[in-house]
């Protein structure tokens, strides 16, 4: 399954994420995987939704509040499994632009890596998403990703940024694949 996220900004009518939310999962019901309110990063006017990608996109624009919407059709990876939910408290979105040469090997690190960072803090690895290639991606010989990593907290994704070694190894190598990452954190607006 395919999946659609959305960067929404807001008015300033003080329109909240979390009427956002409700008009989302009233709308789309089970179509709705999640929406994000901001807590680092982001502009405290934004909201963040995943759906299923057949979701009718009218349906999140027409939220309340909402005056621009960015869309981005992604590719689940290794995760998440059909039917899963976001749960925990915090949730890193971590854009990656890597070399489109190294997408495979990415993943493949992701993958070996989780297990161990997973069982050493209380996180979970929500997804690992390919964004579809824009023109600049072909371009420039890139690919771009978004990893969804639910925390129990902020301490706790802060206790995570030393793991132990078989995921530090996979996240170094990770690392040299990498041009460029940009991660912000936000937390479930239902």
């Amino acid at each position: 399954m395919n999946y659609s996220y959305y960067e929404l900004r807001l008015n300033r009518d003080r329109t909240t994420q979390k009427a956002v939310a409700d008009h989302v999962h009233a709308a789309l019901g089970d179509q709705a995987v999640a929406v994000f309110a901001p807590l680092l990063g982001f502009a405290s006017n934004q909201a963040l939704v995943l759906t299923d990608a057949g979701a009718p996109a009218e349906a999140v624009a027409g939220a309340p509040g909402v005056v621009s919407v960015e869309r981005h059709s992604l590719t689940p990876t290794l995760r998440p499994a059909v039917g899963d939910r976001p749960t925990l408290g915090v949730y890193v979105h971590n854009w990656f632009t890597i070399d489109a040469s190294g997408f495979d090997e990415f993943v493949k690190l992701s993958g070996e890596a989780w297990p161990d960072f997973e069982a050493h803090f209380e996180t979970k690895i929500f997804g690992l998403f390919a964004a579809q290639p824009s023109k600049d991606d072909l371009m420039e010989g890139a690919r771009r990703l978004l990893l969804m990593t639910g925390y129990r907290d902020l301490a706790e994704w802060q206790k995570s940024r030393k793991p132990a070694e078989t995921a530090r190894a996979a996240f170094a190598r990770r690392r040299e694949l990498t041009r460029v990452s940009l991660a912000r954190a936000c937390v479930l607006a239902s």
